[in-house]
């Protein structure tokens, strides 16, 4: 970091923040005017319509503060035009809250997007696991799979007050501190400036425009980092969002469920039908990631494997736990 950088940083960090704030409070009212409203469904954890599209107003102030930083040669070009790559995203996911599109439609959007974000980053050639390491071309469909499934789980798991935007927050930060990642911190910013309104009891949503554009963000700054250490380290600051959505979809797999069918068997559902409000819900998410943070923090790159293989261990064993709670059924 250059002399005096470091103070721009943090003065557009504010910035960013307020201005996701002031852009959640007219996004609100638009909504409200407009009835732009999310009606409790088989799905929801909330039981009175309440405003949607508040996402919108994190992906304006994060798009703004990253035009500047590319203007100001303060971001990696290739980085730049990846995470341009996920405005398709966003519009089609703030078209889909106004008037709901087609699955078919919005998946083909977020593949064709990842397919630019891929090309952007000259592709992933390694995927760096700190003692060894994958190569080959084949690894870019891994890849492409990894966008648009981060992508969906994202918005899978946006279903409770606070809990994606707070997950924005705490990854973005950790990202930020850990790895030096500029946009990460931004995305932490714009998210906790929304996340204000969306604290339990939410006074507005995030909605598809926020969640979906929220997780392919994520998905392309692992994947900018892919031939380093830090890959893993992203593995481990999202793993309590993949491991629970991966984990659900593979146990309703099993059963023989259709998987096109709403539901409420992810863990932090559970959790709430088992009688933890949203905000306690919430707080624990945020005491795991700190922990997460914290022992990334203390832990060599060397021992990075180990480490994410115990939390592996961690997270199957918690959510056995809430199985006993709350039945997986």
């Amino acid at each position: 970091m250059v002399p005096g950088e470091e103070k721009v940083i943090y003065i557009l960090a504010l910035a960013t923040f307020f201005a996701a704030l002031l852009l959640t409070v007219i996004v609100r009212h638009i909504a409200r005017k407009k009835e732009l409203l999310d009606h409790p469904n088989a799905r929801s954890s909330h039981t009175r319509p309440t405003p949607k599209g508040g996402g919108l107003a994190i992906m304006i102030a994060f798009y703004a503060v990253l035009v500047y930083l590319y203007t100001e040669a303060m971001v990696d070009p290739n980085l730049f035009f990846a995470l341009l790559s996920t405005l398709p995203v966003v519009i089609i996911s703030l078209i889909d809250d106004i008037h709901p599109l087609s699955a078919g439609l919005r998946l083909g959007v977020q593949i064709l997007s990842a397919a630019v974000a891929l090309y952007a980053l000259d592709g992933v050639e390694t995927l760096e696991f700190s003692s060894f390491a994958l190569s080959g071309f084949w690894l870019n469909l891994v890849a492409l799979f990894g966008i648009v499934w981060m992508s969906n789980l994202y918005n899978f798991i946006d279903g409770i007050d606070g809990y994606a935007a707070s997950q924005a927050l705490i990854v973005g930060m950790g990202a930020y501190l850990l790895f030096g990642s500029f946009p990460a911190l931004f995305v932490a910013t714009a998210s906790a400036g929304f996340l204000l309104f969306n604290w339990h009891k939410a006074s507005i949503f995030m909605g598809d425009v926020g969640s979906a554009p929220l997780g392919f963000i994520f998905a392309v700054l692992m994947l900018y980092d892919a031939d380093t250490p830090n890959f893993l380290g992203w593995m481990m600051l999202l793993s309590l969002f993949w491991f629970d959505a991966t984990l659900t979809l593979l146990r309703r797999l099993k059963r023989g469920e259709k998987l096109s069918l709403a539901h409420k068997k992810h863990a932090y559902q559970r959790l709430t039908q088992a009688g933890y409000s949203h905000d306690k819900v919430v707080l624990l998410s945020i005491g795991i990631n700190l922990l997460i943070i914290a022992a990334l923090f203390i832990s060599s790159q060397e021992s990075y494997l180990y480490l994410f293989l115990a939390l592996l261990v961690l997270l199957y064993a918690l959510t056995k736990l809430i199985d006993n709670m709350k039945a997986f059924d």
